[in-house]
């Protein structure tokens, strides 16, 4: 089956005070392949590992942040020596201010240099340019051994990673109204989420079997394994996200009445923000953006501070809680797949709003149960990685259906950038409830907090059918 091409897009409608044409909308009669469907889902398996290998699980946790990157006499030490736990506190902190410096910077340059790629027509090209920079960040890290000089290059190349992986989502995301219809549109964000969560998953096993088997041999001086790490992430990447460049067209044509300067695109961002909200036919966008951006942040708590609940309230070993990590993505991502097909037939707010619900159910329960042990820390915790995963692809099949044509890289530019303008909600009622409530459990109650409010928030919002 021949690959679809372009559709062209009108590009008065997208800025017209008028109803404006919806981009998904034009694809009705037009869907894409499965081939490159399949391809364009293989990016989220691409780059996946980078998140979870290297930002979660094994990367950072075991190595960047170790006394590996301690001074020799600080590293000689005892485990509970205050010198010590000081230190090691602060190549957390380190690791944190790190992150933060990614997360403004995808602030300022998502919605700006999505705006760009719409009047260009060339979101592969950015696609292209942010997973080669991710790639070449995880290649770098193969140069950082463990001596204290190469922390904070460590640290710079995974706040690059996070960065380039950021912008290149964003042209990823806006790819999919080019192959998607409004009859598919659920199940394709959902196949794209489960690929992501089901490759890390992958990754992540063959990274704990490589741990388990003792490196297979492997000297572990100079963090060497770790560094192999890194570059099997980037080699990965190279590998599976080659289709998406060979298989799946642009979403659109470019719109050239609106290229402009970097600078002038702040102007430009603007403006087109406060037309979003000023016209009735996309204040749902703008609507929904808000909503969204205070959702989101609930789910990305539940990962963020799950190993935390599991290991400080409900006692995991390191075991138990990579274990559980594991049932936690391959979960998701088996809902998530399925739950696209559902979104397709009842709506993505339905699934969005069940989803949020049975998540504020079940951290209620584990709050209230806390005392009865682990089991309900793995029967609750999984129930709440069931409707994760749903929620989030529902979230990007939602927003497709309210873009105006030629607005796909602006408009996801912006839901990256509320969702990090939003990131320290889960972060500090987690952290206010914990105070209050003078034990860790309490922090359950923060994250359910703030999915409740993003409940609320989307309650109102309106998605034509």
């Amino acid at each position: 089956m021949p690959e679809p091409s372009p559709v062209p897009v009108p590009p008065a409608a997208a800025d017209s005070a008028a109803v404006p044409v919806m981009g998904l909308t034009l694809a009705e009669e037009r869907p894409a392949a499965k081939g490159v469907v399949f391809a364009w889902a293989l990016w989220d398996w691409a780059t996946q590992p980078f998140n979870t290998v290297i930002l979660t699980f094994i990367f950072t946790a075991l190595y960047l942040t170790t006394d590996a990157f301690l001074p020799p006499e600080i590293q000689a030490l005892s485990e509970d020596a205050p010198e010590k736990v000081a230190a090691l506190a602060d190549l957390s902190a380190g690791l944190g201010w790190g992150t933060t410096v990614a997360g403004l910077l995808i602030l300022l340059l998502a919605p700006v240099l999505g705006q760009q790629a719409d009047a260009a027509g060339r979101q592969k090209l950015w696609l292209g340019i942010g997973t080669g920079s991710l790639i070449v960040a995880m290649l770098g890290l193969w140069f950082v051994e463990p001596t204290p000089s190469l922390f904070w290059i460590g640290v710079a190349l995974i706040a690059a990673g996070t960065v380039c992986a950021e912008i290149a989502a964003v042209n990823s995301n806006a790819m999919l109204v080019g192959i998607a219809t409004p009859k598919t549109i659920g199940r394709v964000s959902g196949l794209g989420w489960g690929f992501g969560y089901l490759g890390g998953i992958v990754a992540l096993v063959i990274v704990i079997v490589f741990y388990a088997s003792g490196w297979f041999g492997l000297p572990d001086e100079d963090g060497l394994p770790f560094r192999i790490i890194a570059i099997g992430c980037a080699l990965w990447a190279v590998v599976f996200a080659i289709p998406i460049f060979l298989k799946v067209p642009e979403p659109s044509l470019g719109r050239p009445e609106r290229r402009v300067g970097f600078l002038r695109s702040y102007a430009l961002l603007v403006r087109d923000v406060t037309g979003l909200y000023r016209s009735p036919a996309t204040r749902p966008t703008f609507w929904f953006l808000l909503s969204s951006a205070v959702f989101r942040d609930g789910l990305a708590g539940v990962f963020t501070f799950g190993a935390v609940i599991a290991a400080n309230v409900f006692g995991f070993e390191f075991l138990e809680v990579v274990v559980f990590g594991v049932a936690a993505n391959l979960i998701a991502g088996v809902s998530t797949i399925i739950a696209g097909r559902v979104d397709d037939r009842v709506g993505p707010k339905r699934v969005i709003l069940f989803s949020l619900g049975a998540m504020t159910v079940a951290g209620l329960a584990v709050f209230l149960l806390v005392d009865a042990g682990r089991v309900v820390f793995w029967v609750g915790g999984l129930t709440l990685c069931v409707f994760v995963g749903p929620a989030q692809a529902a979230s990007r099949s939602f927003l497709a259906r309210v873009t105006p044509a030629g607005r796909e890289g602006e408009i996801f530019g912006l839901y990256a950038t509320t969702g990090r303008a939003a990131s320290w909600m889960s972060s500090a009622m987690w952290s206010v409830l914990i105070v209050v409530g003078g034990a860790t459990s309490f922090g359950i109650l923060g994250i359910v907090a703030v999915l409740l409010a993003g409940f609320l928030l989307l309650l109102p919002v309106r998605v034509a059918p």
